[in-house]
């Protein structure tokens, strides 16, 4: 009996040492589910990472004591991730949530082989970790088969096709000729512990910026606004702004009136893993900061309002929310300030700038009136670009993406330039997380500008030889404003520069030619430091009132009169000759082959001759100018069979011609 009780109270021993030691990762895993639900991704993180890995408990990275955990206790256990496979896949999201691309990949490469039911996005995350890391490859592959499967018909199947095309965009962009002139740098005197962004020039030497550098001797990670001065070059270290700011509250992203005296800014806090923004505003009384107040014209109950932008000129306040009337996700709104600065009512700036997704952090350079603002609904390199538009915000153009390096494969957001007005990329400050595991940096971004340098060539039409010594304008179509004049080189070139490509006009002219000229706007490419303008040809004056001169590549559909598409190209040159000579009246001849009978020929030839000098008329040129006159195929310059008798196709072909007459000069 002794022995019997020695062996129960042993074999309970043993049983409470297992009891113990295999409750301590559930305690992991039902503290990592709170962590998770409340939004606290990181430490969410390291408790499922301790729950995974079955260890006996103990400090974990981040001051985090399992033991500590008061409202997780033993017998009072809540777990929500039942499965290891929910666990994961949590575990990935977790990383997603921070950033941490490289640790959320495993764990996403994994639940992307689960039931697709139970986790029907996980396939999609783990491509969009694939793309975030750079492995562009693996990522198109993960996106296209994601998008096959998945039956959705939701954000998540459109967000599959962008990235699909913005994995085409970066390869595009990585094979750019001008990356080698940008200049990209982290900034080592701005960033610290924490992130760093939302970067404003309040003057010339001062920049405001947001951070989450711990304060002082308080170590938490608030979100504070932030001061640094420039002198030559070297920004002085920062200094918070003081701006009252509740201890609850989080705030940032400010904008500043012209006059430097009053500003706005974001206030947010986060409850329940869900975060509420709002416009506030401050003044500057006797060099203090007053208690900045709700913006109630631009507020609205549960919804976020967030990243306000006051014009350069005072009229507007640009901000981003998720409103109700918006295109979907965050967009872009315009409010306008009346003459006592009360601000009227909010506008969505329409689908121009919005997407089905989010549109944020808006400013204005206003030396070269270009919107920028950053958006991940449009194609770009990934995850959140600028973008840019040219105009007034009632005028805006289509918008651009800036293109790589301006742009990365992760986040940007907030842009501010102190660069002129023919290069808004001179001098940047901007904020993004390319080279960081988790949160916004700033970094600075410069590429000068070199003048463009244009060069085109003056031959003469009838034989393609280059012409020197020739005489050449060249016009600002816009302005009809004189640019420079020049003289063809031996070869028959000439070249100038400019600060930027825009809509010209070169006319050249030589004795026993018509004056000629050619329109062109330089590359689709921009960024492009060279262009060849196309070639200029001057046409022969005819010797005598029969000599006739062929237009070439005019096309006719098959037995009718009507203009090919194709034939526009030619007959817009003759347009331009003969606007450039407006003294010049023309005959217009069709000709035919042999192909049918002579009356037919000759009446579609007479009617294709009427219809070239139709279009001609409908371009402007006056019809007192233009005669039409069709020969049929009375007139072949060429065989139409040959000595045997068979049909010769080449010949046939060169009867079948336009030619014009000059009749008068």
């Amino acid at each position: 009996m002794y022995m019997k009780r020695i062996c129960f109270f042993l074999l309970a021993f043993i049983s409470t040492i297992v009891v113990v030691n295999a409750q301590a990762p559930t305690e992991y895993l039902a503290a990592a589910d709170k962590y998770f639900a409340s939004g606290d991704y990181y430490s969410a993180a390291q408790y499922y990472e301790k729950h995974l890995s079955g260890k006996k408990p103990k400090n974990v990275p981040g001051g985090y004591n399992p033991y500590s955990v008061t409202t997780v206790v033993n017998k009072n256990l809540v777990v929500t991730s039942n499965t290891k496979e929910k666990v994961i896949y949590n575990l990935a999201e977790c990383y997603r949530m921070l950033h941490y691309y490289d640790k959320a990949v495993t764990y996403y490469q994994q639940a992307s082989s689960f039931d697709k039911a139970a986790f029907p996005l996980a396939k999609f995350h783990y491509a969009g970790t694939l793309r975030a890391l750079g492995r562009n490859d693996e990522a198109a592959v993960e996106f296209a088969d994601f998008k096959n499967s998945y039956t959705g018909n939701d954000q998540y199947a459109a967000l599959a096709a962008l990235e699909i095309d913005n994995l085409a965009f970066v390869k595009q962009q990585m094979a750019r000729k001008t990356i080698n002139s940008y200049k990209v740098e982290k900034s080592t005197s701005l960033n610290a512990e924490g992130g760093s962004y939302a970067p404003l020039w309040v003057d010339e030497k001062t920049l405001w910026f947001t951070s989450t550098r711990p304060q002082g001797n308080d170590k938490s990670t608030s979100n504070r606004i932030y001061e640094t001065v420039y002198n030559n070059g070297t920004s002085s270290s920062a200094t918070i702004i003081n701006i009252a700011q509740p201890k609850d509250l989080q705030q940032g992203v400010v904008s500043i009136t012209a006059d430097g005296n009053t500003i706005y800014l974001t206030r947010w806090d986060i409850k329940k893993n869900k975060k509420t923004a709002s416009v506030y505003t401050s003044k500057k009384v006797n060099a203090i900061w007053t208690e900045p107040v709700l913006v109630t014209a631009l507020d609205a109950p549960g919804v976020n309002t967030q990243q306000p932008y006051v014009m350069p000129d005072g009229s507007r306040i640009i901000f981003s929310s998720d409103r109700p009337g918006g295109l979907g996700g965050f967009d872009l709104w315009t409010a306008t300030f009346d003459a006592n600065g009360n601000i009227g009512q909010p506008v969505n700036m329409g689908e121009k700038i919005n997407t089905r997704f989010d549109e944020q952090a808006p400013s204005y350079h206003a030396p070269s009136n270009t919107f920028v603002f950053s958006s991940n609904g449009r194609v770009g390199m990934g995850g959140y670009d600028f973008f840019y538009a040219k105009g007034g915000l009632d005028n805006l153009s289509e918008p651009k993406n800036f293109g790589y390096p301006v742009n990365s494969i992760k986040d940007d957001l907030y842009f501010t330039s102190k660069g002129p007005a023919r290069n808004i990329l001179e001098e940047v400050i901007l904020s993004s997380d390319r080279l960081a595991a988790c949160c916004l940096e700033l970094f600075s971004l410069s590429r000068p500008k070199p003048v463009k340098q244009l060069s085109g060539t003056v031959m003469a039409c009838n034989n393609s030889q280059p012409m020197p010594n020739v005489k050449v304008v060249i016009m600002d179509t816009i302005n009809n404003k004189l640019i420079t004049e020049l003289t063809t080189d031996a070869d028959g070139k000439y070249s100038f520069t400019m600060e930027e490509f825009q809509p010209l006009k070169a006319s050249a002219s030589d004795s026993g030619y018509f004056k000629n000229s050619v329109s062109f706007s330089g590359p689709e490419d921009a960024e492009e430091e060279k262009y060849t303008n196309p070639d200029l040809c001057l046409t022969l004056i005819p010797a005598t009132p029969e000599e006739t001169i062929k237009v070439d590549n005019v096309y006719f559909d098959f037995n009718s009169a009507s203009l090919h598409k194709s034939s526009m190209v030619s007959l817009n040159k003759l347009v331009v000759l003969l606007k450039e000579n407006p003294g010049m009246q023309i005959e217009l001849n069709a000709h035919t082959d042999s192909k049918g009978e002579d009356d037919y020929n000759q009446k579609l030839s007479d009617a294709r001759a009427k219809s070239v000098v139709d279009y001609l008329i409908s371009k402007g040129i006056n019809e007192s100018r233009l005669t039409a006159k069709g020969f049929g195929e009375s007139m072949p310059i060429a065989e139409n069979s040959n000595a045997d008798g068979s049909d010769n196709p080449e010949g046939r072909q060169q009867n079948r011609r336009t030619e014009f007459k000059v009749l008068k000069k």
